[in-house]
């Protein structure tokens, strides 16, 4: 298994008002991303051609918004882990981009 390009825990995953994971995992690894909860299940995965990737109108900014094959999450990239705050955000959405940005 190769090393991922982007790992993020204790990610606190949504879909409009309902949360599904408080402590979450979004991992990016070979041209795929995961939103995992805590306990390591698969909350949804895609190829990253199928993954956009953004920041809320709203908002502070440890959020950022991915949307996996038209199902629109929200993320919270921050948390006790250490990797939190407005970097963690910034570096996911600059990965999925580096990785769609990529010619096949």
């Amino acid at each position: 298994m190769a090393e991922p390009e982007f790992t993020a825990t204790g990610v606190r995953i949504g879909r409009r008002l309902r949360s599904l994971t408080r402590a979450g995992q979004v991992r990016i690894t070979d041209g795929r991303l995961e939103l995992l909860t805590s306990y390591g299940s698969e909350i949804d995965s895609a190829p990253l051609g199928e993954v956009r990737a953004g920041k809320p109108w709203f908002g502070s900014d440890d959020r950022a918004t991915a949307e996996v094959d038209g199902r629109r999450y929200l993320l919270r990239l921050g948390g006790p882990s250490g990797e939190a705050g407005p970097p963690a955000a910034r570096r996911f959405i600059e990965a999925v981009r580096r990785a769609t940005a990529r010619p096949t």
